[in-house]
């Protein structure tokens, strides 16, 4: 079966890793343009890369919810209504009730859509740098996480550590594509100042660096006065994970995916209050 433009334009956001929505019309009552089936790709900045879901009235209604669905990366159920069914049923444009967010249709036509957006954000990544038992303990445990996992251990075998997705030597890691990059340093003594240096240079928003608060004021010291601006040093966490008395390896892993994990999940919590 030959591949349409809609797949095509699926495949191709996911193979550079880039965040989009698949918005589908679900129902339509009165005069809409788009019908039950219709589909479009949306991407992050809102505008759609393929596909038809109806007029402009209702393409920057479903655009704006697809931003926010993205944003969350939770699934959003849209229905668009005109101003007076809206308040005959006692509800406002942005309402949310059992699940469904009302949004106000201002076409002439005054034609009722429901549209499901599902949000497809790409895998985050785990970089790990380091051969020592909290590396490996990390990379063993992100998996059950749903981690991209990226080894960054020169000279180890690859026999000698948990099966990951990318193994590289040295600490020339990439992090252009869009997903989330969590790097953690856990090299202890093998390799430190290179690679904090290569995870500053990348700009991740999350850096962890496994090891004492003096060995890594010590590195960071050395790093400014090497040229490094000191303000990009913000997104480096040490010591590294949330304080859960660890000692052992894999209480230490725990840990620092904890902190990760918290990190990543905190703009899909409720707000306090909301039910």
């Amino acid at each position: 079966m030959l591949k349409t433009e809609f797949e095509d334009c699926v495949q191709s956001l996911r193979q550079i890793g880039a965040p989009f929505a698949i918005a589908t019309i679900v129902r339509t009552v009165d005069a809409t343009s788009a019908k039950p089936g219709d589909k479009a790709v949306i991407l992050e900045t809102g505008a759609i890369a393929q596909g038809w879901v109806g007029g402009g009235c209702a393409r920057s209604a479903v655009s704006r919810a697809a931003k926010d669905a993205m944003q969350e990366g939770k699934p959003r159920f849209v229905s668009l209504r005109p101003e007076e069914l809206l308040d005959a049923e006692g509800v406002q444009p942005g309402d949310e009730r059992d699940g469904v967010k009302f949004a106000r249709n201002g076409c002439p036509s005054k034609g009722s859509m429901d549209i499901f957006i599902e949000p497809v954000i790409p895998t985050p990544q785990l970089i790990i740098c380091g051969s020592g038992p909290v590396a490996m303990a990390l990379a063993d445990m992100g998996k059950r996480f749903d981690f991209n996992r990226t080894l960054c251990a020169p000279g180890i075998i690859a026999s000698d550590a948990p099966p990951v997705e990318r193994m590289i030597e040295g600490f020339a890691f990439e992090t252009e594509t869009a997903a989330e990059h969590f790097i953690v340093i856990a090299t202890q003594g093998k390799g430190d100042e290179a690679a904090l240096r290569a995870a500053i240079a990348s700009g991740a928003s999350y850096i962890a660096f496994v090891g004492s608060r003096r060995k890594y004021e010590t590195l960071r010291d050395r790093l400014i006065a090497d040229g490094i601006p000191a303000d990009a040093f913000a997104a480096v966490k040490s010591p590294a994970g949330l304080d859960i008395a660890a000692i052992t390896p894999d209480e230490i892993a725990l840990s620092v995916l904890a902190e990760i994990i918290a990190k990543r999940r905190a703009r899909q919590r409720p707000e306090k209050g909301a039910t």
